[in-house]
């Protein structure tokens, strides 16, 4: 055994520690309790058909980023990718935003691919699941026009639009330095810069692109799959229908990104939606606890089990 091959195995453990432990203090005790309750009183055949589904989902969406990486002539293993979707979700629990990094910091480390690659592949799949998103946001108002519109215009898209704006000016005046002076760090950023782009273009050069359309395709219908079936779970919420759902789920995803993977705020985010349709404040806190907690389950799990395969699935790299 090397020092090297050490490390690689150790830190990857602790790092699964540390963010177990970030996601696990995030929720109060008072939070614990109510989710204890709702899991009590809740049909559990139904959550666990909802997690199943939610496995199902990021399989797929491992199995879709193989065909992001093989135009840029990287074919890596499949047990890694699926294992690096997992370790990204743990970690974003833990660190809000910092799954990406991990996510492409992991796959590139242990399949030897640059990372400004794996992380421009990353920032491809995202651009995909915003368009996705707003695909759904179309569906909504045209089924639910009213509900979806008035809850829309309660999210800051002003304050949204100043910090893309801000990015933009960003990036604009670093194209600008990298190429007015040839520096040795501006030269590596340039580098960094295009392999990033690589990445993001790799979706043109997709070769099996019906696949990979299949794959997204499945990964969300997995998605609303997971969430509808909750709604079994609870007899308060037979009632609701696919289209009373699809606003609730929509505004549920939004509200994620605002803290640490949508902790408090998204069952908050699911009771006001369904108060739309005549569901009291204490069901719908149930259904948005029963949806989150059960894919936080999840992902503690099958994140923590990431962290401690993936050094020793790869470990002959290093011994």
């Amino acid at each position: 055994m090397n020092y090297k091959g050490s490390f690689k195995i150790l830190i990857p453990l602790i790092l699964g520690v540390v963010f177990i432990c970030l996601s696990i203090n995030i929720t109060s005790e008072q939070e614990r309790k109510f989710i204890f309750l709702s899991f009590k009183n809740a049909d559990i055949k139904y959550v666990g058909l909802s997690i199943l589904c939610a496995t199902f989902s990021h399989l797929s969406r491992g199995y879709r980023w193989r065909f992001l990486l093989h135009p840029m002539g990287y074919k890596p293993k499949l047990l890694n990718t699926f294992l690096c979707i997992f370790i990204g979700y743990l970690a974003n629990l833990g660190v809000p935003r910092s799954g990406e990094v991990l996510r492409a910091t992991f796959l590139s480390n242990y399949e030897e691919i640059p990372f400004q690659k794996t992380f421009g592949s990353i920032i491809t799949e995202r651009i995909i699941d915003v368009l996705i998103l707003f695909i759904l946001i179309l569906i909504a108002l045209i089924i639910q026009f009213e509900t979806i519109y008035s809850l829309l215009t309660k999210i800051k898209f002003v304050q949204i639009g100043t910090i893309f704006i801000l990015i933009g000016l960003i990036l604009m005046l670093s194209i600008y330095f990298i190429r007015k002076f040839k520096l040795p760090i501006a030269l590596r950023l340039n580098l960094f810069i295009k392999g990033l782009f690589e990445g993001i273009n790799s979706i043109k050069k997709i070769e099996n692109k019906l696949p990979f359309i299949c794959h997204t395709i499945f990964i969300w219908v997995m998605y609303l799959c997971m969430f509808y079936l909750i709604k079994w779970s609870i007899p308060e919420t037979h009632v609701l229908t696919i289209e009373m759902l699809i606003p609730a789920f929509i505004v549920g995803g939004l509200s994620i990104a605002t803290t640490n993977g949508g902790i408090g705020i998204y069952p908050l985010s699911i009771a006001l939606v369904l108060s739309s349709y005549g569901i009291s404040k204490e069901i719908g806190l149930s259904f948005g606890w029963i949806v989150w907690s059960s894919q936080t389950i999840l992902i503690l799990i099958l994140g923590a089990l990431a962290f401690i395969l993936i050094p020793f699935i790869n470990h002959k790299r290093y011994f």
